[in-house]
Order: structure tokens, then C-alpha cells, then sequence
């Protein structure tokens, strides 16, 4: 018997380690079959065995499953306020800081952390982490390499004194690269790093189910130090901020509530 549809994504999911069910199936489902068209691919069967042999089509299914679309200080004001209030708040009261870019794409969004820290003077006091399901996405990252697209939202200054123009790309200096630590990790199926202070989780969950998405920010939650903060993209906002137990100090940023100043130690 040929394969059915459901029967591939299923097969699919397995191959991927991607729980597709967790992902809006209309969008989803659009995918799959864009790709299946392109391709010339004639039936599920045929797909599947693309899929298991061939190393380069397998990546770029993944690729279009995920979404891997950023840029440095995307979302301008937003980093404003990692700069002015969020990272400046968080350093006063911790010795140290962790930070996590859940879905971090081609780098840029942990990259712009480390840039903000480094003009904070903070760089020695930050574990910066950053993970994404696509491993070739990751090592794009980890070159550091960008079109002239990706860095326009750079302030000249910074861009100056933390890139370095080669051949029409700018390269991310190494003071930059060496804060980052890049690591695979699918936010639906694998264990969470240790607890953070800071996390970013931006333009990833819009194709998620609800169910997934209620999960993900539970987990999410669960892994801040009290005090840190969670920050969304501008088309996530968490409408059930409450119930999972979060303040919404301001847009797109939600804190896990602190104890009161009279129970509340250093915290390293």
C-alpha cells in the first residue's frame, strides 16, 4: 500500500526528530507539499525515500520546516530596552548572568546580546547559550559571516568596531564569537539547559499548535531564575501570561516574579 499522507508526516517526524503534530497543520501540511512539487517528486513513498538518501534534500526539508529568518537588533526599540533596562536590572542584582536564544537561527539574535553585554561591560559576566533544531543553520552561525541585509539595523559604530568587511560580507569579530556558545536542541522533545536569567524566544513558536505553545512558555517558566525575563516577538504575545505565573513589566518582555527585597539575597 502506497503512503498516506499522515503516514509520511509521521515517518517524516521520526527521521526529522520533529514532533509536526506540535505545528499548525495547514501551514505545515502547505510546506511539505510546496517542497513535494519542487522537487517533481511523484507520491509519499518516493518522498520518504528522498529523504533517507539524500543528505542535501533531507537539510532543506528541514530548513523549510523551521523557520530561520533573522538579523542583527531586529526589532530596534526592543534591544533598546535589553540595553537600557532589562540587562542593566539583571546585572545589579547577579554576579552573573545566563543567557539563552531559544531558536537562534543564523546567530544574529545571541551575536546582538553579546554586542550589547560587550558595551555594558559585562562580557565576563555572561554565559551566553543559543540552540536551534537545524544543524545547518547552526553552522552558519558559528562562521559568523552576513550579508549586508542582516547587519543594516547595526548602528555604525558598532558595526565598525565589532565586524570586519571581507568581500562584501561582514565578519563577526572574535570577541563577538567566543561569548556564543552554539548547540542543537529541538525546544519541543529535548531537556532544557540549566535555569536562565534571560531568554529569548522570538518569531520561532507562530507556527506551533496552542497546546505546544502553552507547553513551551510552561517550560520556559519553569527554567528563569526568579527575577529573569522571557522575550517574545512582536506577533507572539503571551495572552495567558497570568496563568502561567509571569508579570508583564512591559511589551513582549514577561519576568517570573522575584521574592520581596527583604527575602531576596545576591544572587550569583
Amino acid at each position: 500500500m502506497p503512503l498516506e499522507f499522515e503516514e509520511f508526516k509521521a515517518k517524516a517526524a521520526e527521521l526529522c526528530r520533529i514532533d509536526l503534530s506540535s505545528y499548525k497543520s495547514l501551514q505545515m501540511d502547505r510546506r511539505i507539499n510546496s517542497l513535494m512539487r519542487v522537487w517533481g517528486v511523484k507520491d509519499y513513498d518516493e518522498y520518504l525515500h528522498v529523504l533517507q538518501t539524500n543528505p542535501t534534500r533531507f537539510q532543506e526539508f528541514v530548513k523549510k520546516l523551521t523557520i530561520n529568518v533573522s538579523e542583527f537588533f531586529r526589532n530596534p526599540e526592543r534591544f533598546g530596552e535589553v540595553r537600557e533596562r532589562i540587562l542593566p536590572e539583571l546585572l545589579a542584582k547577579r554576579a552573573s548572568l545566563d543567557v539563552w536564544s531559544a531558536g537562534c537561527s543564523n546567530g544574529a539574535e545571541p551575536y546582538t546580546v553579546a554586542i550589547i553585554l560587550r558595551e555594558l561591560g559585562a562580557a565576563q559576566r555572561a554565559r551566553l547559550l543559543a540552540t536551534d533544531i537545524d544543524q545547518v543553520v547552526l553552522e552558519k552561525a558559528k562562521a559568523g559571516v552576513y550579508s549586508q541585509a542582516e547587519v543594516k539595523n547595526v548602528p555604525p559604530v558598532l558595526l565598525q568596531r565589532y565586524f570586519e568587511l571581507r568581500d562584501g560580507y561582514y565578519h563577526v569579530s572574535p570577541e563577538i564569537k567566543k561569548m556564543v556558545e552554539f548547540r542543537r536542541h529541538n525546544l519541543l522533545h529535548d531537556p532544557f539547559p540549566r535555569t536562565m536569567d534571560f531568554i529569548l524566544c522570538r518569531n520561532v513558536v507562530i507556527y506551533f499548535t496552542e497546546e505546544a505553545k502553552a507547553q513551551l512558555y510552561a517550560n520556559f517558566f519553569a527554567h528563569l531564575n526568579p527575577g529573569g525575563y522571557l522575550m517574545v516577538g512582536g506577533t507572539e504575545p503571551l495572552l495567558n501570561y497570568r496563568y502561567i505565573g509571569f508579570e508583564n513589566p512591559m511589551p513582549f518582555f514577561y519576568r517570573k516574579p522575584a521574592p520581596p527585597e527583604g527575602e531576596r539575597g545576591f544572587v550569583s
